[in-house]
């Protein structure tokens, strides 16, 4: 027993020294930093001091309107993105996995290329198709009597979407796909003896047996939508509608490396990540209960 624990201690080593090092030191120093804040006395012409807040950078947080705005505005994203990626790689999985397509391995190579290019390059090669004068997608279209402004008011969410699905919707079908293989053969073949059609042994039989997959591709779906910073940092060179403050990530930026106010930085980053906590753990509770639910029945 002794020599085993020592084993599983050994193997466990790295991943608890990776912990403490990516995220619990960052998280605390973020929770200190939240507390304390820089302070100049005499009409700041005095010495420097850091004197204890106490939780007056969260309150500035939460009643800022631009703050609150970017939430808003990263749930409206998370509403468009997360249904449009999951159903969609999953979709695009069941597809492959039927063997309906033809040239299997080629098409997953197509669908995942695009997830090797960096999520800054592809949000600059979209920001070329995007922007009148340069796109030739716009060009074609107004030869066709179509104008269409991808970063317009009503149009600048989509259009970031769409850069979010082009990158990661080839990864997510992957996963899906590696699960469906998982899928015992026998239990498929046995369905389809049974009359189930194609449709059918998809929807009432292989999807709920890559449940897992689907709550973990959701729940890493989420945490990284909450996160949107690439697409609106570099879409707002090119529109005004995207402002410095668009997303909560874009906030903590511009409080940090703008208005050097590292305070409210640190708070926002912490309400983030409650936030982020929180969703994560109210999407694994749902899974479990329905998962309950279904054993049961």
């Amino acid at each position: 027993m002794k020599r085993g624990g020592l084993a599983c201690a050994l193997l466990m080593a790295p991943f608890f020294v990776l912990f403490i090092l990516v995220f619990l030191l960052p998280v605390g120093t973020a929770v200190w930093l939240s507390f304390f804040s820089d302070d100049q006395p005499g009409l700041g012409f005095g010495p420097e001091s850091t004197v204890f807040i106490g939780l007056r950078a969260y309150l500035a947080v939460l009643t800022d309107p631009t703050f609150l705005g970017g939430m808003a505005t990263v749930a409206l994203y998370c509403l468009l993105y997360i249904p449009l990626m999951v159903l969609g790689a999953l979709g695009l999985a069941l597809l492959l996995d039927s063997g309906a397509a033809r040239l299997r391995a080629w098409a997953q190579l197509a669908l995942f290329l695009p997830h090797a290019v960096p999520g800054i390059i592809a949000a600059i090669i979209w920001l070329y198709l995007y922007t009148p004068g340069l796109s030739p997608v716009i060009e074609v279209l107004a030869q066709a009597d179509i104008t269409v402004d991808f970063l317009g008011v009503r149009t600048v969410l989509p259009s970031m979407v769409n850069i979010a699905l082009w990158s990661n919707l080839g990864y997510n079908m992957v996963i899906f796909y590696a699960a469906l293989q998982a899928v015992p053969r026998e239990v498929v073949e046995a369905a389809v003896v049974d009359g189930a059609g194609p449709v059918r042994t998809a929807l009432r039989l292989k999807v709920p047996l890559v449940r897992s997959s689907i709550v973990m591709v959701s729940m890493f779906t989420l945490i990284w939508a909450l996160q949107l910073f690439t697409e609106p940092m570099l879409l707002s060179q090119s529109t005004p509608m995207i402002s410095s403050r668009f997303s909560p990530s874009m906030y903590i930026y511009d409080a940090a490396f703008t208005r050097n106010n590292y305070s409210l930085a640190a708070a926002a980053s912490v309400i983030l990540l409650l936030a982020t906590i929180a969703l994560s753990y109210g999407i694994t509770r749902w899974s479990n209960r329905t998962a309950a639910r279904g054993e049961t029945a």
